[in-house]
């Protein structure tokens, strides 16, 4: 059997001497695994569809519960991404955060489309709040959410507070009085509202803030998913 999907590649492993298998995250299947031929060979067809961050529609075959990538139309190379290092690391930490909160045979339309749009945007713009956003957004899909709203614990507004706290468990900011978990800064919590379209101190939306909105992020997704996360590190250290 066969079938076209819309499917952005994220990860490629190299199987036997010149083939691959791929991870696609597609509109139509959700996260797929899928054998690609031949493709480390020199001029190989399909080699363009095992690169990094190809958007493209694959034709697969199909046998039993396996899938072999026979034909590929590229639709945007997001060829930016892989010239910048810095975007090639942001793109890569956001193809590592959708590779960790989807699983095989699960519906992930959405997380497909957002992280479609995301690298768009980093390939024309600021690939750091590119990032953040799709982070904010792929973990409230997937349960994950975090919140920057008033104190979970005592409605206490926290606009213009200079001592906050980040409860992991909850996911939610609150106020220095009476939250726990890590300290967090007034930047960081402005930056989170600004990604969530709420409300924000513009004096406290700086790139040092970006920086310490992912460095949250990160300890929040390794401590809700117990993934390491190494795109983003490494995209942070480099910032």
């Amino acid at each position: 059997m066969e079938q076209k999907v819309n499917a952005l590649m994220l990860r490629a492993v190299d199987y036997n001497e010149n083939d691959k298998i791929l991870t696609l995250l597609t509109a139509e299947l959700g996260k797929i695994t899928a054998g690609i031929k031949g493709v480390k060979k020199a001029g190989a067809k399909l080699k363009f569809a095992a690169q990094p961050f190809c958007f493209a529609e694959y034709m697969l075959a199909k046998r039993g519960d396996k899938y072999t990538v026979i034909g590929c139309c590229e639709t945007e190379s997001f060829y930016d991404l892989r010239t910048d290092i810095m975007k090639f690391y942001a793109a890569s930490a956001a193809a590592e955060a959708a590779l960790a909160l989807t699983f095989e045979g699960d519906e992930c339309r959405e997380i497909f489309y957002q992280i479609v749009n995301t690298y768009s945007d980093m390939c024309s713009g600021d690939e750091c709040f590119a990032l953040i956003k799709f982070l904010t957004y792929a973990l409230e899909r997937s349960g994950y959410a975090i919140s920057a709203e008033r104190c979970p614990l005592c409605g206490k507004s926290l606009t213009g507070e200079d001592k906050l706290r980040f409860d992991m468990a909850a996911g939610a900011f609150t106020c220095g009085d009476c939250g726990e978990g890590l300290g967090a800064s007034r930047v960081t919590y402005n930056v989170l509202r600004k990604v969530a379209g709420k409300s924000y101190e513009e004096d406290f939306i700086t790139p040092d803030g970006q920086k310490r909105a992912l460095r949250l992020i990160r300890e929040y997704f390794v401590y809700k998913t117990d993934n390491q996360f190494k795109a983003l590190s490494e995209y942070i250290r480099m910032l």
